[in-house]
């Protein structure tokens, strides 16, 4: 499981959240997602560490907490849904198909 971290400023590094995250254990990966169009951090970051316990004591601890300017949030990540469904099918569009035939 990781721990997603919301509102953070756009200057954090990977280096910064792994400073923050490891005074509660060993930190495994921390990801900064970017825009892909702009290539700038969109403001968001997932930090997985070692064990379970350790997320907790991260997330009790750091949750509204102000760091570099803004209160983040931290809590666990939840799975990613898949939202890029076909647009197709179920009744959209023209229904007047079977009008003509």
């Amino acid at each position: 499981m990781s721990i997603y971290v919301g509102n953070i400023s756009y200057q954090v590094t990977e280096e910064d959240l792994s400073s923050v995250f490891a005074e509660y254990g060993s930190v495994k990966r921390v990801h900064l997602p970017t825009d892909r169009e702009t290539g700038r951090m969109r403001g968001f970051a997932f930090v997985e560490m070692s064990s379970e316990t350790e997320e907790e004591a991260a997330i009790e601890a750091l949750d509204g907490a102000e760091w570099m300017g803004r209160d983040i949030k931290v809590n666990k990540a939840k799975p990613r849904e898949n939202n890029r469904g076909s647009f197709g099918g179920g009744g959209r569009g023209n229904n007047n198909f079977r009008d003509r035939y």
